[in-house]
């Protein structure tokens, strides 16, 4: 297996993070949906430019490694002993290699102080779900929808009915 290590983003790397970024968010949807995809956040993407751009300036932003090559990143924020994985991707030319189990593995290592680990991922998105729950651990807690919208994102409601009409689950993992 190859060695897989976490690098801190760095500025000159910003906008090509952005762009693989969602790269790999509008994949999977294309991969679900076809071509009748509806569910972009704005100009034909998954995730928007201002809420990857946010996610990075609030948190910790690193790009996953294999064998030297960039293949994919991740945002993590950390209060205390909770902790979100804001976003995490793998390109997709190297989809089903082990590399986001690799990456999660080296989040954990990288903050065992954090208790509960938190996120969250669309309905339809089959693999991210069979990703959380069956390779990283974590468990779905929580089923948000239009008439049950995230009380920590009042915008929440109005993307669930517009891009997510099927809603979002949350996820938690508990440390031992």
């Amino acid at each position: 297996m190859s060695q897989i290590r976490l690098m801190k983003l760095e500025e000159s790397d910003r906008e090509q993070f952005i762009l693989d970024n969602q790269e790999a968010f509008n994949y999977g949807a294309l991969e679900e949906f076809g071509k009748r995809d509806d569910h972009f956040e704005e100009d034909d993407q998954i995730i928007s430019r201002g809420t990857i751009e946010q996610c990075i300036d609030q948190g910790e932003t690193y790009r996953i490694i294999r064998d030297g090559q960039i293949v994919g990143g991740l945002i993590i924020k950390v209060e205390g002993e909770n902790g979100n994985l804001e976003i995490l991707f793998v390109s997709p030319r190297v989809h089903s290699k082990g590399i986001g189990y690799a990456a999660w593995c080296e989040v954990e290592k990288l903050h065992p102080e954090v208790k509960v680990w938190e996120t969250v991922t669309p309905y339809f998105e089959k693999r991210n779900i069979h990703f959380y729950v069956n390779r990283c651990g974590f468990h779905i807690v929580e089923y948000f929808h239009s008439r049950h919208p995230d009380p920590n994102d009042p915008d929440m409601a109005q993307r669930t009915d517009d891009q997510f009409p099927d809603g979002m689950f949350r996820f938690e993992k508990r440390m031992s």
